[in-house]
């Protein structure tokens, strides 16, 4: 049988510490990388809410073009064009609305379902020869021609002004 007789320190007389700086390196190097994933993630979730208030947008947009679809002897006299919207009661009963009261209840309910679903949240339904243009605060429909501009804006960084804007366009035949 073989005994091994050890003398003196293991690890060995002239240890400096460089593994702990070492480790200390490594965490710092790894704290780094921990923080750009965390800010990955913060981009990633800001592109990802961007994206869902542009879905919504384009969703409302087109729901507002069937409405139009379903009313066409309204949209063929203007009556979508730039109104207000009003609840009218008669839109729910048996005996129906006009065309243009029915219209006034689309454009009522629709900017309601906006102002409810997107930050800062504000629309208009007009005739617009140049459909891509405007602020929520300065709509610019120039109520020419035969082509309705559906614009929706919506506040996108959360700054407290609507500063996004999609537009679809609709010419009834």
């Amino acid at each position: 049988m073989s005994i091994i007789k050890m003398t003196g320190n293991a690890i060995g007389r002239h240890s400096s510490g460089s593994t702990l700086i070492e480790v200390l390196a490594s965490l710092l190097i790894v704290s780094f990388g921990m923080l750009s994933i965390a800010g990955l993630q913060t981009v990633g979730l800001r592109n990802n809410q961007s994206a869902y208030f542009r879905t919504q947008a384009i969703m409302y947009t087109s729901d507002m073009v069937e409405r139009m679809r379903a009313n066409i002897a309204a949209v063929d006299v203007a009556a979508y064009d730039d109104i207000a919207g009003g609840d009218t009661a008669a839109c729910f009963l048996v005996i129906g609305c006009t065309g243009a009261q029915m219209a006034a209840q689309d454009i009522n309910d629709w900017e309601n379902e906006i102002v409810a679903m997107l930050p800062s949240g504000d629309s208009v339904v007009c005739l617009d020869s140049t459909a891509d243009d405007g602020t929520a605060a300065a709509k610019a429909c120039d109520g020419l021609g035969r082509v309705y501009a559906i614009k929706v804006w919506w506040d996108d960084n959360r700054d407290g002004t609507a500063n996004q804007r999609y537009v679809l366009s609709f010419q009834p035949l």
